[in-house]
């Protein structure tokens, strides 16, 4: 009876060993494959049987049973080390090499092929040239020619747009205000005087105001109310004895003084409502439409090639001085600008034909880059004008050779008169042409400008 219950036991147990095992081999197939099944139900069959001898009891007293033994041990364990390993997963780099099916695997004990390591194929050396180091000077002709140059079709298509634009202008001021003797329109502006231009996209049309200089005259800006010297005043003289209507003029008086404003509002009327823009532009070419919104007189032209932006100014020619009609934005009235466009081109040109020198082309590039950079917008034009005839002063180098040190020196001089919050006008030293910028403008400029004097190429990259 005891020994019937060990047997019992040992059948459970065998019983539940193999129960294992088949779930151990079912979920191996699952997991292995099928030839890695293989080789763990191999292994498990040999473990097995180890472990039947070493739960079976021993005839201690049979050397031939224990000489079986011993025997089917080790074929158990030559069983185990001649199973095939399972193939190694490919690594992502070997993904390129086809797996091997279980038939072309190779039969335990076959001796494998040595495998032949080829090396790469070398990649053919490219000599790489060094990079190409431009000194400033290059890099400034090469911004003027990348940047600067304006297309000649275009410049002449916006000229003859424009002269046409002048002439339509011009004829209907004289049938409609015959009596108004205003002068002969004439263009003017960047595109004309070369030290500026970046497209032919702006044109400035000026209208000459004629005054009798017996019943008008001057007053100085610094007797007007803004106390400015840059804006004048033109007052109406001996009312006792030429009374009002002596003049033409005296239609745009206001507290006897001739109102750039009042000129201006009667202008812009006419060019919005009485002149047949769509006609004139049909016989053109092109759209033409003048801008409502703006206070200032200005038109805008599109056609198939060009866009082109005409700005009319009226202007005074007194005592040697030019004065536009271009108030300050505000409440004040009556005020003329006086204008150093004219004087500022002739200088400039004048300078350059004694010495053949490179103010121009500074001045274009300077300009091309101010105009382009959100911080210096505010510094084309004038201002920049002014530096290079202050500069010329001393610095009488103006070759083309050197160029770079003259364009980093006008950038010092910037600095120097930012840090002041002051730039006196070349014409008159009275006139602070900064005096219209904010705080904050002229600390951004100048932080702008401070970095670009010790790396120049840093307003070279900005477009």
């Amino acid at each position: 009876m005891a020994e019937f219950t060990r047997q019992r036991g040992k059948r459970q147990e065998d019983s539940g060993l193999g129960s294992v095992l088949d779930l151990l081999l079912a979920n191996a197939r699952l997991v292995l494959g099928v030839s890695g099944a293989a080789v763990l139900a191999i292994a498990t069959l040999a473990v097995k049987r180890l472990i039947d001898r070493a739960t079976s009891p021993r005839d201690e007293g049979d050397p031939k049973a224990e000489q079986k033994t011993l025997e089917e041990s080790w074929q158990d364990l030559a069983l185990i080390k001649a199973t095939p390993k399972p193939p190694k997963k490919q690594r992502r780099e070997d993904l390129s090499t086809p797996l091997l099916s279980p038939a072309q695997l190779p039969a335990p004990g076959e001796a494998r092929e040595p495998k032949v390591c080829l090396d790469p194929p070398e990649t053919p050396r490219v000599e790489t040239s060094p990079p190409c180091c431009l000194t400033l000077q290059e890099k400034l002709l090469a911004h003027y020619s990348s940047w600067l140059a304006v297309p000649e079709a275009q410049v002449s298509l916006a000229l003859r747009l424009a002269k046409s634009i002048c002439a339509q202008l011009q004829n209907f001021l004289r049938s409609k205000c015959p009596e108004l003797p205003f002068g002969s329109l004439f263009l003017s502006g960047p595109l004309l005087d070369g030290l500026e231009a970046l497209a032919a996209d702006h044109i400035h049309l000026m209208l000459p105001v004629v005054l009798d200089a017996a019943l008008w005259s001057l007053i100085p800006g610094e007797d007007t109310v803004v106390r400015n010297p840059q804006y004048w005043m033109i007052k109406r003289t001996d009312l006792e004895y030429f009374p009002r209507g002596c003049s033409p003029w005296d239609r745009f008086i206001v507290g006897r003084y001739l109102s750039s404003n009042t000129l201006n509002e009667t202008l812009h009327k006419m060019l919005v409502a009485s002149i047949n823009w769509p006609a004139i532009g049909s016989l053109l070419g092109s759209i033409i439409y003048p801008v409502v919104a703006s206070q200032e007189l200005k038109l805008e032209v599109k056609h198939d090639q060009v866009e082109l932006s005409i700005t009319l100014f009226p202007m005074v020619e007194m005592e040697e001085k030019v004065l536009v009609a271009a108030p300050p934005e505000g409440q004040v009235e009556n005020l003329w600008l006086e204008s150093f466009d004219r004087a500022e081109v002739s200088k400039v040109k004048e300078l350059d034909a004694g010495d053949a020198g490179a103010r121009q082309h500074c001045l274009r590039i300077l300009n091309g880059i101010c105009r382009s950079h959100p911080a210096l917008h505010k510094l084309s034009g004038s201002p920049l004008t002014h530096v290079v005839l202050h500069l010329s002063a001393t610095s009488l180098d103006w070759a083309e050779e050197s160029l770079a040190d003259r364009f980093q020196q006008v950038l010092e001089e910037l600095v120097g008169y930012l840090e002041q919050g002051v730039l006196p006008s070349y014409f008159n030293h009275k006139i602070n042409l900064f005096c219209e910028l904010l705080e904050e403008e002229i600390d951004e400029m100048g932080f702008t400008l401070y970095r670009a004097v010790s790396e120049p190429e840093l307003l070279l990259k900005e477009k």
